[in-house]
């Protein structure tokens, strides 16, 4: 099986290439492949005839595209549909990442594939957008939600992923105050990327949920990483109104993983197992 990878600078992108090996023909990131161009895509399909696209590029700015909307969509939205359509026009699969901010929390059990998506912001809405544009497309296509992923790689305008984050301003002496009343599943970017390729290598098709066992508030994700790292440092529980971010999150946003294995893939490991492997690997015991 011969892939492709977009978005090959981010957490998953990174892990996806690490895993596939000699079978990823063609990785790049927006230098090598704008998914905002309509064609940008035909040229490098025709190129290299991958079998397989894994889309993990993505505008992943949650409280910037409340601000800048159009440009979530023009790489969440329009950019998945213009793969959909490039890879149907070449009979290529599409893999598309979709997230757990197309739903709006008011479920307190984890959500399956078949909940009625209802996103509470602008980065939510281009997610589901893209989504509903790949499937209108009518291509081969696997459709992956997922949830809270971490790993190497993060965004790095932001100083790198919410770990990372956190492990840096502890050992500033910086003050730590992170929302409690947020619960989601930590999903490790790694274990996500053997995820979608045992999918794949099983011939999975349209929409899974994929995340990491276990689920947790931002808050608890902060208290467990600082005490892996053997760091000694207070984190202030607050409320999602304190932070005052631009974008709402959804209160509950767990996913039901029951169809990935009906599919055949195992349960992911417990997040916090996944976690003590990412700082033991990439950020190192203090």
């Amino acid at each position: 099986m011969k892939v492709a990878v977009t978005g090959a600078a981010g957490q998953l992108g990174r892990a996806l290439v690490a895993q596939l090996g000699p079978r990823a023909v063609w990785v790049g990131g927006r230098d090598e492949l704008d998914v905002r161009e309509p064609g940008a895509a035909d040229g490098i399909l025709e190129r290299v005839r991958p079998d397989v696209v894994i889309n993990a590029a993505a505008f992943n700015d949650v409280d910037g595209a409340e601000a800048r909307p159009a440009e979530a969509l023009a790489v969440n939205a329009a950019g998945a549909g213009h793969l959909a359509r490039a890879c149907r026009e070449h009979g290529t699969l599409l893999v598309h990442v979709s997230s757990d901010y197309v739903f709006d929390g008011s479920k307190r059990e984890p959500y399956r594939e078949e909940d009625c998506p209802r996103p509470l912001n602008a980065y939510g809405v281009s997610k589901l957008a893209g989504c509903l544009l790949v499937g209108a497309v009518g291509g081969a296509h696997l459709l992956v939600r997922t949830s809270g992923v971490f790993g190497a790689g993060g965004n790095r305008v932001k100083g790198g992923s919410f770990v990372e984050r956190i492990l840096a301003r502890a050992r500033q002496g910086e003050p730590l105050r992170v929302v409690d009343d947020q619960v989601f599943s930590p999903t490790y970017a790694p274990d996500l990327a053997h995820a979608l390729l045992a999918l794949l290598d099983g011939g999975a098709r349209g929409l899974v949920h994929v995340t990491n066992s276990g689920s947790c508030t931002w808050h608890e994700l902060a208290v467990a990483a600082l005490e892996i790292a053997g760091i000694d440092a207070r984190v202030q529980a607050i409320r999602s109104e304190e932070l005052g971010a631009p974008a709402r999150r959804p209160p509950y946003s767990v996913l039901a993983n029951d169809r990935a294995g009906a599919l055949g893939l195992p349960p992911l490991r417990p997040w916090r197992d996944a976690l003590g492997e990412f700082l033991a690997d990439h950020i190192g015991r203090a």
